[in-house]
């Protein structure tokens, strides 16, 4: 069991996110959904599930219109291949979804996510400082990361 689980706020989308999401991440599945019960005025909605991605839990709330995301909390996919980095990117602004700079986009619910290939953080870390600026500004440029454009600004 994990000791700390990101609740995503919704205002009535919680259930359709959980399923949008579980659709996109192999491994995993809802685990529980708890309904407003009979008598109140959103009896039978859902008012808080939890699901997991990837063997990460996640809960999803219906917690009303008074909080909105923002890209000060994101989630972070780490990706192996470009192909990997396509996958999820595409799925997730399917829908009416945003892209943003370096990484960064918005799906449909307004959730930020970072879907990163294993090579950026390798090559933004790099001891060698200018390769390392090379890289940085190679992502400056990009929405969606590019892999290929990436290495080649680090060979220079």
């Amino acid at each position: 069991m994990q000791k700390i689980t990101t609740c995503l706020w919704f205002d009535g989308q919680a259930e359709e996110a959980m399923n949008f999401y579980v659709s996109i991440f192999k491994n995993s599945k809802v685990l529980s959904v708890m309904r407003w019960p009979k008598g109140y005025a959103d009896e039978g909605k859902v008012l808080v599930a939890t699901f997991e991605l990837d063997g990460v839990q996640f809960q999803a709330l219906n917690g009303g219109p008074q909080f909105k995301h923002t890209e000060a909390m994101s989630q972070s996919i780490d990706c192996k291949t470009q192909e990997e980095v396509d996958y999820f990117w595409d799925k997730l602004i399917e829908g009416g979804g945003q892209p943003s700079q370096c990484s960064w986009l918005k799906d449909k619910f307004g959730v930020s996510w970072q879907v990163v290939p294993e090579q950026l953080p390798r090559l933004l870390l790099d001891p060698d400082r200018a390769k390392a600026g090379r890289v940085m500004s190679a992502m400056m440029q990009m929405s969606k990361i590019d892999i290929a454009k990436i290495e080649e600004a680090a060979k220079g």
